[in-house]
């Protein structure tokens, strides 16, 4: 057996009625049992390069297509993106689009009974896709009651169970806490050696991936600037691209007391189904001035927590008092686009004050995106057009349930300057397991521990 399992020949591609390309002349080679990690900017090109190891581009996201790429000798210009189950799986940046069924266990089953396997087999890699992420006991749960990060972990599971050669993980760690994301970084790499599986990694947050992978890619502007061994990359990214390995400094915070209470939480309970309690007896306030961060396991109920701060959710136990306005940023901010312009977007909450929406935009990095459509932007630059149409509102209070998802640490560092200049005029909720990130800007850091119990941080 051939030791490559994909080449990429003088790829370029352009998305249809896109004017730049989103890859350009990009040359490399894949062999089994090594783990590549794909590094750059938000916009860089990094989620379609893995759409075309997968053949969804152009499959799927049509385009303009030149050069070849090749995954375990068929070319994917001529093989369907189906035809390569089995020998592809791909974990999304967006865990949510990609759940079919309502079951855990039925959607981790769906792949393995597509490729024809016997039930007795099918449930076999069910239970052992789910032990390897450390979720065998999301097994009988609904898909609905998931957490962002249990989600994401239930997707990884049916990656896995196509017991794939070549598995591509987009963004795969951005909602898993920290101890899950060092857990199944270890469990790709055990696998990648084990099974002679190829592992090509899209990552914002590099800390961690860097010290599993064998080789780094470098992309800027859908061009490869660099393919190198880990330890060349380590030198090139400290001389070229050093906010990728240096770790973040605090943002300045300004002098003073906070303000005013904006909202208080006493007692606060909440359960999804009845006798399984998501929070109990929690108790916070947020004042003015000051930015909260709010840490803690996947499924510990922080999303929850963040909804009844906003008054998207109602508590059913406790009380819950605000003051002034709420601006409330979701996980998954793509799946609320509805407008077909990014200024349309951010000018929806303002009265439609195109001006004001594009001073937005121009803060948040995403001048000259104005006129393109919302779900033609890569992943972080959703995630900053979604915080852009909160902001522009001014709201009293800002929610942000995790914010850096897909945005690149240059952008987080902007990010973070941005929320505290304007943090004297507001209370914020910053709910991330981007620990890094959320310690260099908050003033307090809380976290939920099991079953809803708030510690400090």
């Amino acid at each position: 057996m051939s030791a490559q399992i994909a080449r990429v020949e003088k790829l370029a591609f352009a998305y249809p009625e896109a004017t730049a390309a989103a890859l350009t002349d990009v040359s490399l080679e894949l062999e089994r049992g090594e783990v590549v990690l794909v590094l750059g900017r938000s916009g860089s090109g990094k989620s379609t390069l893995l759409r075309a190891l997968a053949g969804l581009v152009p499959h799927f996201h049509g385009g303009r297509f030149s050069g070849s790429v090749s995954v375990a000798g068929c070319d994917t210009r001529s093989t369907e993106p189906a035809a390569l189950a089995g020998t592809v799986a791909t974990l999304f940046q967006d865990p949510e689009d990609q759940i079919v069924f309502e079951r855990v266990a039925s959607e981790i089953a769906f792949g393995p009974e597509n490729l024809g396997l016997q039930p007795g087999e099918v449930t076999e890699r069910v239970a052992s896709s789910l032990a390897a992420v450390g979720a065998e006991h999301l097994l009988e749960r609904s898909t609905r009651d998931l957490s962002g990060g249990e989600l994401q972990r239930v997707c990884l599971a049916s990656a896995l169970a196509l017991e794939p050669q070549l598995l591509l993980l987009d963004e795969p760690t951005s909602q898993l806490d920290p101890e899950g994301a060092e857990a199944f970084l270890e469990l790709v790499e055990r696998l990648a050696r084990e099974r002679g599986m190829a592992v090509v990694l899209s990552e914002q947050r590099p800390a961690l991936p860097l010290e599993i992978c064998d080789r780094v890619l470098f992309l800027e502007r859908g061009r490869l600037l660099l393919d190198a061994s880990h330890a060349q990359a380590v030198r090139w990214l400290e001389e070229n691209a050093p906010d990728f390995v240096e770790p973040f400094e605090s943002v300045t915070r300004q002098a003073g007391d906070p303000g005013r209470a904006i909202c208080t939480m006493e007692g606060v309970g909440y359960s999804y189904r009845p006798d399984t309690p998501v929070l109990e007896n929690v108790s916070l306030e947020l004042r003015c001035g000051e930015i909260v961060a709010l840490a803690g396991p996947n499924g510990s109920g922080k999303t929850t927590l963040a909804k009844l701060a906003c008054g998207l959710l109602e508590a059913q136990a406790g009380q819950v008092e605000r003051w002034g306005r709420a601006g409330y940023l979701s996980q998954d901010p793509g799946r609320y686009v509805v407008c077909e312009r990014a200024e349309d977007e951010v000018a929806l909450g303002i009265e439609g004050d195109l001006a004001r929406a594009r001073r937005w935009l121009d803060e948040l990095g995403l001048g000259g995106s104005e006129r393109r459509h919302p779900r033609d932007l890569s992943s972080g630059e959703r995630e900053r057009l979604a915080l852009a149409t909160v902001l522009a509102t001014e709201p009293d209070l800002l929610v942000l349930d995790e914010p850096t998802r897909g945005v690149d640490p240059r952008r987080k560092r902007e990010l973070g300057e941005l929320l505290r200049a304007g943090s004297p005029g507001r209370a914020t909720l910053l709910v991330s397991h981007d620990l890094a990130f959320a310690r260099s800007i908050a003033d307090r850091v809380v976290s939920l521990a099991g079953e809803g119990v708030l510690v400090g941080a």
